[in-house]
């Protein structure tokens, strides 16, 4: 029998492509800068090892902070390959978790074709992960979520590798030791990693119950786990330093705590109606990630485990009741918000498509047992094997493609640099919105682009911390004579406005233009920001020559990228100049009204409706 070559030399190719295809593809569709959401917070607090909001994030941002120094692209660029290899690294850990499942089975007498066959369903597996909407989006742009997949995956691993010693009759508490020790660590990745704390204790005691008996191993386990939850460390320590992102300031222990039980965040949950429960349960979702084919594959898989390896089979099903229990329970996650607590079931996904592949090689086995010369193996058998198990990682890739091709996404760039090539030298823009702040707080930081310009974050006014990270603004400001978190962040603006004012060119972005009601105040349109004045000042005349300064990349054309945020950028542009378009015709400026709502049309079909009306109520042709 013929071995194949890279047996000699111990090197398993499917396991190297189960990660240099998944870079591959990512680098290929690859974000080439700041994304919205929480991207440019995450890349400025990576680039000054700073501290990102609530709890922090610390290991992944030392994970992603190394890459800053890759000799390619900008800053974000290359947090953004952090995040592509992370999600690698994730795919080959589902490749070595799905072989290891498989390794003991065997399907004919001809060794080569079942070495071959398990290592076709890892590889299978791995790219089928690799292709799901929810993991190549996190994998575009800086995500912590790949990373803590990532870990979780290893823990699974270890677990099992402790399982099948101890059925050996070797005892390796050490491999428990070294779960508790990723376990801590990764709690600088994400909290939800403690969602899966239920799976891997119940892999323990359904294997050795004893475990939880002695009183040693235990006590070693838990320092491990603290050795490991040390991470945080980081928090307090940066924050002595003052990094350029210093959230939260964690310097004493009060603070650290506010920041690393996210006391910042408002906490009533919404009133439950059928509606939102369908829709919280619904976060979770097989068929949308992996298609139905994917789901009956799931199904397949979770009988052999059923059979063949039960602790694993209700370690599966006591994380999504745990992941559930949490986001529907617990947190009772408002409708608006349910989008977000998707990217927390990343882990869950991992295990999903290793399920997956157990399903095919299982539909393999059963096909291998139904034919009438079973033991007859040539290259059109392969052949067949290939196309059943590359059938479905090649469908969704072809699915997923077009929405997660992200190479050519500079609208978070250009809307965060065209809002500052509005403004005038030293003025102050007051922001409200984490997408519209944060590509701000990057191109600025970082990039250091008009870093004579401040940015005050709206939402942020009420903490005496970030008061302090803008002494220019806030040194003698009068919100910090007042309790304003009693009054809220739009109080609080208020009192910010009135105090600069008189002193410099005070701004206001889109959305806080339309998230609060301005009645001393009038807000005059500046391209896509809006200058402050008081009331009784004059309006003047609108500066069209704004418009030709600004970079317009994927704003006139369909972009594949049309994530919820990039969306509402867009959006903003079309009422940016359906709005000067209106004020233009009512000054009697007819033809450069028309122009502007023909931009707005141009962008948006939704901006018609409107447009026409204006067309109609000052009698302009198209």
């Amino acid at each position: 029998m013929k071995v194949p070559v890279f047996k000699h030399i111990g090197l398993d190719i499917f396991l190297i492509l189960s990660c240099v295809i998944p870079f591959a593809l990512y680098m290929v569709t690859l974000a080439p800068s700041v994304t919205f959401f929480d991207s440019g917070e995450f890349l400025t607090a990576t680039a000054s090892l700073g501290s990102a909001h609530s709890p922090g994030y610390p290991l992944f941002l030392m994970y992603a902070k190394p890459f800053t120094w890759l000799p390619l692209g900008n800053i974000a660029f290359r947090v953004n390959v952090a995040t592509a290899f992370s999600s690698s690294l994730a795919c080959l850990v589902v490749y070595i978790l799905t072989t290891s499942l498989l390794k003991k089975e065997t399907l004919l007498s001809d060794i080569r074709f079942n070495t071959i066959a398990v290592q076709l369903a890892g590889l299978a597996a791995a790219l089928s992960f690799a292709v799901t909407p929810r993991l190549w989006l996190q994998s575009n742009h800086d995500k912590p979520y790949p990373l803590l997949a990532f870990i979780s995956a290893i823990i699974f691993y270890l677990l099992l590798r402790w399982q099948e010693q101890y059925r050996e009759g070797s005892e390796r508490p050490s491999y428990i030791y070294v779960c508790t020790f990723l376990a801590g660590l990764s709690m600088g990745v994400h909290q939800t990693i403690v969602l899966l704390l239920p799976a891997w204790f119940l892999m323990i005691v359904l294997t050795d119950w004893r475990m939880i008996t002695r009183i040693k191993e235990l006590i070693l386990a838990t320092a491990f786990a603290l050795l490991g939850f040390s991470i945080h460390l980081y928090l307090p320590l940066r924050a002595l330093s003052k990094p350029l992102l210093n959230w939260g300031d964690s310097k004493t222990v009060d603070q650290f705590l506010w920041h690393f039980l996210r006391k910042g965040y408002p906490s009533e949950p919404p009133v439950r109606d059928a509606a939102l429960l369908w829709a919280q349960i619904r976060a979770f979702n097989i068929p949308r990630e992996f298609t139905w084919v994917g789901a009956l594959l799931t199904v397949i898989g979770l009988i052999y485990l059923l059979r063949k390896n039960r602790t694993v089979f209700i370690a599966y099903l006591v994380t999504i009741a745990a992941f559930l229990l949490m986001i529907v329970g617990y947190l009772n996650t408002p409708m608006e918000m349910i989008f977000l607590t998707e990217e927390f079931f990343t882990p869950l996904y991992l295990l999903t498509s290793v399920i997956i592949g157990i399903g095919l090689f299982t539909i393999l086995g059963y096909a291998i047992r139904s034919s009438r010369e079973p033991e007859r193996i040539n290259a059109p058998v392969y052949g067949v094997v290939a196309v059943l198990f590359f059938s479905l990682p090649s469908a969704l890739c072809a699915v997923n493609y077009f929405e997660n091709d992200q190479h050519n996404n500079y609208i978070a760039f250009d809307y965060a640099s065209n809002s500052l090539r509005s403004l005038p030298q030293n003025s102050v823009m007051f922001t409200w919105g984490d997408s519209g702040a944060f590509p701000l707080w990057y191109l600025q930081g970082i990039e250091r682009l008009r870093e004579d310009v401040d940015l005050p974050h709206t939402p942020h006014l009420v903490f005496d911390w970030y008061l302090d990270s803008m002494p220019r603004v806030f040194k003698e400001s009068n919100l910090r004579k007042f309790d304003i978190t009693s009054f809220g962040p739009e109080s609080a603006l208020r009192i910010a406005i009135n105090e600069n004012i008189g002193i410099r060119p005070v701004y206001i972005d889109f959305s806080t233009r339309y998230s609060i009601e301005f009645k001393e105040y009038q807000p005059i349109q500046r391209g896509i920001v809006y200058r402050v004045r008081k009331i009784n000042e004059p309006s003047g005349i609108p500066d069209l020559s704004i418009w030709d300064n600004y970079n317009n990349r994927g704003i006139m054309e369909k972009q594949s990228f049309l994530d919820l945020d990039t969306g509402k950028a867009i959006m903003i542009y079309a009422n940016s100049f359906l709005e000067v378009g209106e004020f233009l015709a009512g000054i009697n400026r007819s033809q450069e009204a028309i122009m502007m709502l023909r931009k707005a049309e141009l962008i948006s079909s939704d901006m018609r409706f409107s447009a026409d009306q204006i067309r109609k109520r000052f009698a302009l042709g198209r």
